[in-house]
């Protein structure tokens, strides 16, 4: 009986540290995915990604700011693909082109 015990306890203390591994690790996932790059934007950015940033992990903050920066070099693929997937807006872009001419 006495083991029957030990394996309840032991199998609640189980149950209660996965419940906070989960619970500590889902914020975490959670921001990771909400920094990450979209497959759309890495496929239609990858050759301008290989040719201007990347020093730089794709998925990081650098990797944005490089592209920022290399606005107009980047190909119209990949400027239609991060205006759909909400990184850039289409007037920041419209904008930067006017003040290019």
């Amino acid at each position: 009986m006495s083991a029957q015990i030990h394996a309840k306890v032991f199998s609640q203390r189980s149950v209660a540290l996965i419940a906070l591994t989960i619970a500590t690790a889902l914020p975490i996932v959670w921001a990771s995915a909400a920094n990450a790059v979209s497959l759309r934007v890495k496929l239609a950015c990858s050759r301008d990604y290989y040719a201007l940033c990347s020093q730089y992990a794709s998925d990081s903050p650098e990797v944005r700011q490089c592209m920022r920066a290399a606005g107009e070099k980047l190909s119209p693929r990949c400027i239609n693909a991060l205006i759909q997937a909400g990184e850039v807006s289409q007037e920041e872009v419209s904008h930067r082109a006017a003040q290019l001419r």
